[in-house]
């Protein structure tokens, strides 16, 4: 059940994400609306605690857990990228997006494989 809120949360971020990257360049004044703004930090709030709740229920950290430590470091990247691609404008906005998105994607592979090289 946890692992699919947890599911559910990740799908929610990365919309809210992907919808505030598009608002920045389109819209950037419907931004400012409290519900844009608190939102995407409640359902990230909610992903983080549904995440640890796993890796405990899990017992995740009693046998080799290199792979949590690689999803932590690129969840820093994947949020720090993620804020320069909202805030940023030009070309800039959109380097961030794509380092951001690549983040995510390397998140979800090692998520699944439990493997933090899995490319080599």
């Amino acid at each position: 059940m946890i692992k699919m809120f947890h599911l559910i949360f990740i799908l929610l971020s990365i919309v809210s994400f992907v919808g505030r990257v598009i608002l920045a360049q389109m819209h950037s004044e419907m931004l400012e609306q409290k519900w844009i703004k608190i939102g995407p930090h409640i359902v990230n709030t909610l992903l983080l605690i549904t995440g640890f709740v796993l890796v405990f229920q899990g017992e995740w950290l009693s046998g080799e857990y290199g792979w949590i430590v690689a999803k932590i470091i690129a969840l820093l990247g994947y949020v720090g990228l993620g804020t320069v691609a909202i805030k940023s404008q030009g070309v800039l906005r959109w380097q961030a997006f794509a380092g951001a998105m690549a983040c995510f994607i390397y998140i979800a592979i090692v998520a699944v494989s439990k493997q933090a090289l899995f490319f080599l």
